[in-house]
């Protein structure tokens, strides 16, 4: 595919195949985008304005901008592990046009001017950054920041990833406040006086690795609290990040069920591997949650068919080597994801378990931007951001991590065959990145 250049002002993408669940368009159309929107949607060879630029998406899906609700850009404060232009940089090859960055950073992201520090040009962002505040100073668990003040600043949302939120009342107080300002709580389900000293899954693996194993219930438990306080606070918004385990899964249908305002993310590595797949002490397979029971995966994979997932997010962890070479337990939690989360979805869910393209697409795209109001994307209706991710899901390769464009390289992935290949990413109707 040659790629336009990028400085017109309009662009038509030909030959496309629309995958866009949220305007349930799933058929061969044309794309006119200008001025940084949507323009004009048509059939092939229907579209009325004329372009500066053509962009030739035969044999290829078009599809909205995908969505990212869960990264680590690790700045500000740890710029050895990535920076925002090297994490959108590699978000932008994985074909994301928009990335939630998570505030546990050094500091913090707990205060307006940090917020606004996040999005300044300076920071050489290729996509969409979009910040998730603290939910308590400093992430301490004890006083809530300021949700007004972070919200009208530009956040998307507040949470402690990394910490959980385990006080009772904390918790209801947060989910209190994001009620009256319509604010979604995003929370790490980890019950860390659980968890204290383990580093991987409990089960036969962990036991004949001779490591401390985290229960599936320390998950479920603060999973099973926080859907019960957000079914009896009104207008509560709980979203469950990087959700693991079976017993989750059953509190979160549950809250559904009650039409509470309940959300959860599932990540590619939870819905591809299991811990029984961990390689002898190779922390490349060590996260936090950790790779959970081969049931636990199975419940995953019915939670993405039947509907009860939101949405794909890659919890993209970036770390420098000497953090990730050394003793397993020791080594520091996390694995990059962003360069192969599509090709996970499309060579597990589409091509293995028969999940249609439209619903991975829907994970990628109108799911998230529901789950956090990202309003004027997660759609190519008329008039919507020109944020557009096209891809060939036939095309098949070998990702090599020595090639990503993360600073880091810390992927149980290296090496595997995939099959499903971003071709290009435009973002505000400039192409940012070139298969």
């Amino acid at each position: 595919m040659t790629s336009p250049k990028n400085d017109h002002d309009s662009l038509l993408i030909k030959g496309g195949h629309l995958i866009d669940p949220a305007a349930r368009t799933d058929a061969p159309m044309d794309l006119l985008l200008k001025s940084g929107r949507v323009a004009e949607i048509a059939p092939p060879n229907k579209i009325k304005g004329g372009a500066d630029e053509k962009l030739d998406a035969r044999g290829l899906v078009v599809a909205p901008g995908f969505i990212d609700l869960h990264v680590h850009l690790r700045e500000p404060g740890q710029a050895y592990k990535e920076t925002i232009a090297t994490g959108t940089a590699a978000a932008a090859a994985g074909g994301f046009t928009s990335v939630c960055t998570m505030p546990n950073t050094v500091p913090v992201v707990d205060s307006v001017e940090w917020i606004e520090w996040l999005r300044q040009p300076e920071r050489g962002a290729l996509v969409n950054v979009f910040a998730i505040a603290a939910a308590t100073r400093g992430s301490k668990g004890a006083t809530l920041s300021d949700f007004r003040a972070l919200q009208t600043a530009g956040a998307v949302a507040v949470t402690d990833d990394g910490k959980p939120i385990l006080d009772d009342n904390i918790m209801r107080e947060a989910l209190a406040l994001g009620g009256e300002l319509n604010f979604p709580v995003v929370q790490h389900a980890e019950d860390t006086r659980m968890t204290e000293g383990c580093s991987m899954h409990a089960g036969a693996r962990s036991f004949r690795l001779g490591l401390r194993g985290m229960t599936a219930a320390a998950e479920a438990s603060v999973v099973e609290r926080d859907v019960q306080l957000a079914m009896h606070i009104p207008n509560a918004r709980l979203h469950v990040a990087h959700l693991s385990t079976a017993d989750a899964l059953k509190s979160v249908r549950r809250g559904k069920r009650a039409k509470a305002r309940v959300t959860c993310e599932v990540t590619p590595h939870h819905f591809t591997l299991t811990d029984e797949d961990m390689r002898d002490y190779d922390s490349n397979y060590k996260m936090n949650p950790p790779l959970r029971s081969p049931s636990d995966r199975e419940a995953i994979l019915v939670a993405i068919a039947d509907g009860t997932v939101d949405a794909i997010a890659t919890d993209h962890a970036p770390h420098a080597t000497h953090e990730k070479q050394m003793e397993f337990e020791r080594a520091a939690f996390g694995i990059t994801g962003l360069e192969t989360a599509l090709a996970l979805a499309i060579t597990r869910l589409h091509r293995e378990k028969r999940v249609p393209l439209s619903r991975i697409v829907e994970l990628f795209t109108a799911g998230p931007a529901r789950c956090f109001d990202l309003r004027g994307r997660g759609s190519l209706v008329r008039g919507s951001v020109a944020d557009v991710t096209i891809f060939d899901p036939k095309k098949k390769w070998t990702f090599e991590a020595v090639n990503s464009l993360s600073k880091s390289r810390n992927t149980p992935f290296d090496g595997w065959q995939l099959t499903g290949k971003v071709v290009a990413t435009i973002v505000g109707g400039r192409v940012v990145y070139a298969g």
